[in-house]
This record gives C-alpha cells, structure tokens and sequence, in this order.
C-alpha cells in the first residue's frame, strides 16, 4: 500500500528576500546558464517548490563569500534551516591569467566593467583553462540542515533561485563567488606590464589671468531683455520617472512586498505631482 503525504506549508515569513525572476527566456543568457543546471539534479518537484519559495520570500537571510553562499530558509517547522552552496574557487594566478584573456579585448573589458556579462566570457576562460559556470551538478556541494533525504532539498533549491535573481541583477555576483569582485577585476585591468613606471604627472600650466571689465552703466544692459511674464504651463516635469533608480538597477537582496523599481516610479509619480500642485498654489500646504 503506498501513502500520500500532502506537501508541507510553510511558515510565512515577514521582510523575507524574494527572487525577482521571470520565465528562462526573458533570462540574460548567464542566469539562464545557472538555472539550468537544476535540470542535472533530477529532483522533480522540488524545483517548482523551491521556486515557489524563493518567489514568497522564504529565505531569510543571504550571504555571498568566495566560494560559499549560506543561508537561512523558513520550512513548515519552527525553526529556520541552514543552506551552503559551495563552488570551488578560482586561485589568485589563474585571475591574473584570466584577467589578461578578459582585457586584451577591450570590447569584452568595457561590457564587463559596465555590469553586463560579456558574450564571448566563456572563451576567455576556456583559453585560461578554467570554467565560471559550473556544467554538472557534481561541481556545487549543497547542504541543508532539514530531514529531507533529497539533496539538493526544496529550501536549497530556493537560495538557488535567489542567487539566479541577484546574477540576473549583478553578473559580478557570480565572481564574487568564485573568488574575486567588480573591484579586483577593476585593479586588473589597471595592471602594468614588469619595469615600467607610471609616468609622472605633469603639473598645468598656469592660465592667464582675464582682464576685469566694468560693468556697464545701464542697468538694462547688464540684465538683458525683460523676458516678460512667467507662464507656469511653461514648467517641464520629466516623461521619465525615477531615472536615477533605473540607472542604479535594482536593490540587492530585496525584501518589499513589491518591485523596487516600480516602487520609486510610482512615488516619483505622486511626488512630482505634488510639487507642481504647490508650484501652482494648489497644494494643501
């Protein structure tokens, strides 16, 4: 006789991280590289279970190191269960191999260092003999502290979605992971080849000084024309909310219960409005 057991509901968690993600191919092609890897498990539904708690906010706390991401995820029991995703780091000489394969192309450098995965990144690590996605399953050690015998375990598969989402937001995630940041990066591309000095800085040269002018004795001459009456129609509110955000992505880790983004839209909207029902003296104060 086989038994059923419902699946377990989990205890909500209040100001959990939530995995912004939406379908594989909407994806950058990194993240969707990392996601699939879920398909070398072969854990059935736990996929779509971890998935879900990833998107509900499950996962309490999120720390990325070299070579180790931990974590702490709500289940249906009272206490929180630890998650560990280690990968193997790669060493400080292979970063400086790597890094020549990476900047040699200046193309490649520009699009890494403005926070977008280049396309050809895989090559460049090939050439160094290395790998920044992992191809199996068998190259991530996973570990959680619940009794499922299963491992990787829903709660691991939810850091794993969560992780997919930062990637998505900051491909340098994934080389913080593997040993070495945006800054690092950024050192290395500052490397000088062996004997040669930075030139010395050359001090500039002195500007000469404008003769003053007096001003003029006519008023009208000094203001200019008068430009006439003020028109507050005239006022322009940018058709572009909350630009300044956009440019600065999303919020690592966010724990709202809705998008960053959309967030600060919506109050750059109101708060733009707003200002301009005080500008016209319609405003309550």
């Amino acid at each position: 006789m086989m038994y059923w057991f419902p699946p377990s509901k989990p205890i909500k968690v209040k100001g959990g991280i939530k995995a912004q993600l939406g379908r594989p191919a909407s994806m950058n092609w990194w993240t969707r590289q990392w996601v699939e890897l879920l398909d070398d498990f072969d854990i059935g539904e736990r996929v779509s279970r971890g998935r879900s708690y990833a998107r509900k906010g499950q996962v309490r706390s999120l720390t990325v190191e070299g070579g180790e991401a931990r974590a702490s995820v709500q289940g249906s029991m009272s206490g929180a269960y630890d998650v560990s995703i280690k990968i193997d780091v790669i060493g400080q000489q292979k970063w400086q191999a790597l890094s020549k394969a990476i900047f040699e192309k200046p193309a490649s450098a520009a699009s890494l260092l403005a926070g977008r995965m280049p396309e050809d990144i895989e090559k460049a690590f090939k050439s160094a003999g290395m790998r920044l996605f992992p191809r199996k399953g068998t190259e991530l050690d996973t570990e959680c502290t619940c009794p499922d015998w299963s491992n990787p375990c829903k709660h691991t598969v939810a850091v794993f979605f969560l992780l997919a989402s930062e990637f998505e937001r900051d491909p340098f995630l994934i080389f913080k992971l593997r040993g070495s940041g945006r800054d690092e990066l950024a050192r290395m591309a500052e490397i000088r080849p062996r004997g040669k000095k930075p030139r010395a800085a050359r001090a500039p040269k002195a500007r000469p000084e404008a003769s003053a002018e007096p001003l003029p004795p006519d008023p009208g001459s000094f203001w200019g024309p008068d430009p006439g009456p003020y028109d507050p129609g005239d006022a322009f509110i940018p058709g572009i909310q909350a630009a300044l955000p956009k440019q600065l992505g999303g919020f690592p880790f966010w724990r709202g219960g809705e998008d960053f983004i959309g967030a600060m839209e919506e109050a750059y909207r109101s708060s733009s409005e707003a200002a301009m029902d005080v500008f016209l003296g319609e405003g309550g104060r």
